[in-house]
């Protein structure tokens, strides 16, 4: 292979990062690969341990969480690699992982980024993503392609352009990286990894998804289903991803149906499930769109 550069953030989850460290030596000991681990702003340095799992990893320490793209993107500077996968410090890698993307990045320079099949890590039967439709600009929604669905091989062998990559795990040509540009770091949390598809389409190359390969996810060990954090960031973003890739007619209709559906739908559901405190949180993030442009890096939440 050519050389790899595995990048991997950090986030106050030593015991998670040393497992994805261990199930990287269980399969890529010898492998031509470069291992970065970010510390994104962690209330422990972990760096020595890091080190003593693998003494050959980079070892990069932020003071500050800079959020997923900027952790990455600290990776992403250090790297050396012809491909980069950047993976959530919560997979496990499996057998042939690191061998299929990259060869499949080999065989069509048209390619610039492309994701695994992921597959969750306690149900590793059942599948998180076999690939992404496209975004209905109207709506900022699209479907996660066999999310849920016990894996039957029905997804064996497919290997083809998708809506977007998985940010648990993918691998960009650096050509694509260098055209493109690094993660949009004013996201912080959520919809970044698809903003970052827009601009390597736009660069000239193709979204890619192979259920050849795999990869095991441990979901919502960071953040957690229902935190005022993912409420804040999941609604800014939306919004802030159609200001800034859907054309006018787009964003004027997906306006009118956030505030008029969106809206008052999320409300109810957060007075059913007694998470009223979630309603300011919600009037905080379309406040932000308001206010700040689309290339503002202010995120508008107190983040720790």
């Amino acid at each position: 292979m050519s050389l790899i550069s595995i990048i991997t953030v950090d986030y106050n989850q030593p015991e998670t990062t040393l497992a994805l460290l261990k199930s990287i030596d269980l399969f890529y000991s010898d492998a031509n690969i470069e291992i970065i681990v970010v510390d994104n702003g962690s209330k422990v340095n972990n760096g020595a341990r890091f080190l003593q799992q693998n003494e050959d990893i980079k070892f990069i320490r932020s003071e500050i969480n800079l959020g997923f793209a900027g952790g990455n993107n600290l990776g992403i500077q250090a790297a050396s690699g012809a491909y980069l996968f950047l993976v959530n410090n919560d997979t496990e890698f499996t057998a042939g992982l690191l061998e299929t993307l990259s060869a499949k990045l080999e065989a069509n320079p048209s390619i610039g980024i492309i994701s695994p099949k992921i597959m969750y890590f306690d149900a590793p039967e059942v599948i998180q993503y076999a690939g992404f439709t496209g975004m209905n600009y109207y709506t900022c929604r699209n479907h996660c392609i066999g999310q849920f669905e016990q894996d039957m091989g029905q997804y064996d062998g497919v290997d083809a352009s998708t809506g977007y990559i998985h940010g648990a795990a993918m691998m960009i040509r650096r050509e694509a990286l260098l055209a493109a540009g690094p993660m949009p770091e004013n996201f912080f949390l959520y919809f970044e990894e698809m903003d970052w598809c827009e601009r390597i389409r736009k660069a000239g190359y193709q979204v890619w998804v192979n259920c050849n390969a795999s990869i095991y996810h441990k979901e919502s060990i960071s953040v957690g289903k229902n935190s005022s954090l993912k409420e804040y960031f999941m609604n800014r973003n939306r919004i802030l991803f159609i200001r800034r890739n859907a054309k006018v007619q787009e964003r004027a209709f997906f306006y009118m149906y956030f505030i008029l559906i969106v809206t008052p739908r999320n409300v109810f559901r957060y007075l059913k499930e007694h998470n009223g405190s979630f309603i300011p949180v919600l009037l905080s993030a379309i406040k932000w769109n308001l206010f700040h442009s689309t290339t503002s890096t202010t995120l508008g939440y107190p983040v720790k």
